[in-house]
């Protein structure tokens, strides 16, 4: 909401009210409560009228603050809010002073200025992270209604990352944007994933703790200030401390929740039969058949809305006239390896029977008058299932229930950002908050079918609306892109934003979802496909099995497709980090490199993991500019070495792209190149790049291999014998000796192989 008018002035009909000097301050249950007049107090006259505003700064876990603004604290609280989880047992340390009131928790601090200049301090470390200063916090009002408003300063060179999956810059610096769901594609300001926290490159990021409409001005309103503001009596958020940008993500997915471990097989190829394409049995046996005989590897096979009849969405039963045998099919599928996965949407159309027994049950959501809610897009007279029903939840649940026992695995969890605010929730959650919040219920409920039915890391959706916290139900895809390389640009800004957003795993139509793209365009987003944490073939009017582009093209996807198949060790790693500390698998360069000032504001590359750089090629010819930090990182591809810091212009074919392995890096490469899911140990190569002196301990399917290396003399430890091994020590010429295993040359320097146990090597040249 900009409020402003320049520097000077308020838009028409705005009326501002700003604290300008403390008042008093107390301690309440471990909180510092500051009552702060919005008008200097000259007399006791003074003293009559307001308002004033009331702060209360409190810490639920280290290294985070919480601050809360209220006018009038008699509203009626209005649901849904966030599920946080808090340190009840943590204590903040409180100092009242004459100049300031000071709440430190962990290495962060909060400070209340007490002079006759209002000031807020957030401080680590000895320097200042952010303040809020005079006329910045405050009460707005605009044409009778109210809102909240906080400024937080932005230092010289500071930059803002975040706020959900974004298709414009990675660095928000200069946007504006509103916290509210759409169904936009992924070429506007619009976005399917809104999430209200962002992160600065000096060491904090901040969280408003609202599920509905969160306004921001980053940088634009104010170019020295993140704007942020709702509407109503108060405004809540966390300032979270880091220092680095992963410490950040750390702690504050700590807060809002971590993404669960998708299972294995999830990270392989999915191939679907597309939208609005024709098909039936034959049709998806015949896609399966071309991969399996052209040696493409495929995990899973996904079927899009019209598996159901036309008009029926959501009934959850099969086409008939197509699909005449579901439960044979689904067998047939799974016996070649596959697991299985369909479409859903949280609408129910009014043909669908599932629509008079919504009615009957009170499962839908309804208008002030009793009404249920309906319209005629996407699906004639379509209603939504009320989520905050628990009985409307189990009815959707049970629905999903057959399709399990049918045999499907798992579900596209579409849609869920088209949610009308004219309507009476059953539980009395108001619906602008719940506009956001919608998708939370409707994801939490299907990932919570799956996960009783398959156990903790066996369930996973692929879901396209999210909000804070929906990061604990992977994977999301980006959404309705276009076939073009613009688009596959704007798909990639997309991930990177929602993993700053606190979100593990990410994927996207490769190939583009609305129109065809021409085969070169397919086999550059191939490989940028194939090389993100989940992989999906799918599109809109067309099919996007390779070879109806071109046979160069099944050749691109079998090299990528069996190379990710081949990594899997070193990505279910990443897989795990997301899992346990809150860290994408696909990370924006910042966030490996905080430090280096050239990663702030790429968003053409991206870190796969700790130590994979990827470039992806944004066009035919093959041209592709990118950056390289400190060191001698290795192209994984091809063996040669480059070294940073510094920019490179490469021209690639279609079997290759910028693919470099940072230096001092273990990387573990899997001996199975035809499925995602394998005993990662069993004859894996840990190729060793450039390793600095030192303990380098790497953990691979629950072995866990130690390599130190002091002067060119590199020892292996393994903790438990691994039945088949092997060590490749990139760039070595030779070795003295080898113990406990054997020593053989190799294109990319020494291969040591070993039958398990301890295995010694000494004296690399």
């Amino acid at each position: 909401m900009k409020f402003s008018d320049g520097y000077w002035l308020l838009r028409p009909g705005v009326h501002a009210a700003h604290p300008v000097e403390v008042h008093d301050v107390s301690v309440e249950d471990g909180a510092v409560v500051v009552h702060a007049p919005t008008h200097h107090v000259r007399h006791r006259g003074d003293l009559l009228k307001g308002p004033v505003v009331t702060l209360s700064l409190s810490a639920p876990m280290p290294d985070v603050i919480r601050v809360r603004i209220t006018h009038f604290a008699g509203q009626v609280a209005k649901g849904p809010g966030f599920g946080l989880t808090v340190d009840d047992a943590h204590e903040p340390e409180i100092t009242l002073a004459d100049k300031a009131a000071v709440l430190t928790s962990g290495a962060l601090s909060a400070r209340v200025h007490r002079g006759d200049q209002w000031r807020v301090e957030f401080t680590a470390g000895g320097r200042v992270l952010t303040a809020s200063g005079a006329k910045g916090m405050g009460f707005m009002t605009l044409d009778g209604r109210h809102y909240v408003r906080e400024q937080l300063a932005l230092g010289v060179g500071e930059v803002v990352y975040g706020l959900g999956e974004r298709f414009g810059p990675l660095v928000k610096n200069g946007q504006v944007v509103d916290i509210w769901n759409a169904d936009g594609g992924t070429s506007s300001e619009q976005a399917y994933k809104n999430v209200p926290f962002y992160l600065t490159n000096a060491g904090y990021g901040v969280f408003v703790n609202d599920p509905g409409r969160v306004s921001f001005e980053v940088g634009s309103e104010a170019v020295s200030k993140v704007q942020f503001s709702v509407e109503g009596q108060s405004l809540e958020y966390f300032v979270v401390h880091g220092p680095t940008p992963k410490e950040v993500l750390r702690k504050y997915t700590a807060l809002t929740g971590r993404p669960a471990l998708p299972p294995a097989w999830s990270f392989g190829l999915w191939l679907s039969t597309s939208f609005t394409t024709s098909y039936d049995e034959p049709t998806v046996t015949g896609f399966v058949d071309g991969m399996i005989e052209r040696d493409l590897p495929l995990s899973v096979f996904h079927f899009d809305c019209f598996w159901m009849r036309e008009f029926h969405w959501c009934d959850f039963e099969w086409d008939p006239r197509v699909f005449p045998d579901p439960v044979g099919m689904l067998n047939r599928l799974k016996s070649r390896g596959l697991r299985v996965s369909v479409w859903i949407n949280p609408y129910v159309a009014q043909r669908s029977p599932l629509f008079a027994e919504g009615v009957a049950g009170g499962y839908l959501l309804r208008k002030p008058n009793g009404d249920v809610w309906q319209w005629d897009m996407w699906q004639p007279g379509m209603a939504l299932v009320d989520f905050t029903n628990p009985a409307a939840r189990d009815w959707y649940a049970s629905k999903l229930d057959v399709l399990l026992e049918q045999g499907v695995d798992c579900f596209k969890t579409d849609f869920g950002e088209r949610v009308p605010t004219d309507v009476v929730y059953h539980d009395g959650s108001d619906p602008e908050r719940m506009h956001n919040y919608y998708t939370y219920l409707y994801n939490r409920t299907v990932f919570e079918v799956l996960r009783k039915r398959r156990g903790d890391g066996g369930a996973v959706v692929f879901a396209r609306s999210a909000t804070a916290g929906s990061q604990r139900f992977p994977v999301h895809w980006g959404g309705d892109c276009e076939s073009t390389y613009e688009s596959m640009a704007e798909s990639l800004r997309g991930g990177l934003s929602l993993g700053m957003s606190g979100f593990g795993y990410w994927s996207h139509d490769i190939g583009g979802f609305e129109g065809t793209p021409d085969p070169a365009l397919f086999k550059r987003w191939t490989a940028f496909g194939l090389l993100s944490s989940h992989s999906r073939l799918h599109g809109s009017s067309s099919y996007r099995v390779p070879w109806l582009f071109d046979e160069e093209a099944v050749e691109v996807l079998r090299r990528f497709a069996k190379l990710k198949a081949r990594l899997m060790p070193y990505l279910h790693q990443a897989a795990r980090q997301a899992c346990a500390e809150g860290v994408p698998v696909m990370r924006a360069m910042v966030l490996e490199f905080p430090d280096d000032p050239a990663c702030a504001h790429l968003e053409r590359q991206y870190m796969l993991g700790d130590d994979l750089l990827v470039a992806p090629v944004f066009s035919a010819e093959g041209e592709v500019s990118y950056y390289v930090p400190e060191g001698t990182w290795t192209h994984l591809l091809t063996g040669e070495e480059v070294r940073g810091p510094r920019w490179v212009r490469d021209r690639h074919d279609f079997l290759t792209l910028p693919l470099l392995v940072r230096p001092d890096t273990i990387l573990p490469v899997g001996a199975v190149d035809d499925r995602p899911d394998y005993d990662y140990a069993e004859g894996v190569t840990l190729r060793a790049y450039h390793l600095a002196d030192g303990e380098h301990v790497t953990a691979v399917g629950g072995t866990t291999f130690v390599i130190g290396k002091q002067d060119d003399r590199i020892g292996v430890w393994v903790d438990a014998a691994p039945s088949r091994w092997r060590l490749l020590l990139v760039g070595a010429r030779s070795v003295d000796a080898v113990d406990g295993g054997s020593a053989s040359p190799h294109p990319d320097g020494v291969l040591i192989s070993a039958a398990g146990g301890a295995t010694t090597v000494r004296g690399v040249r």
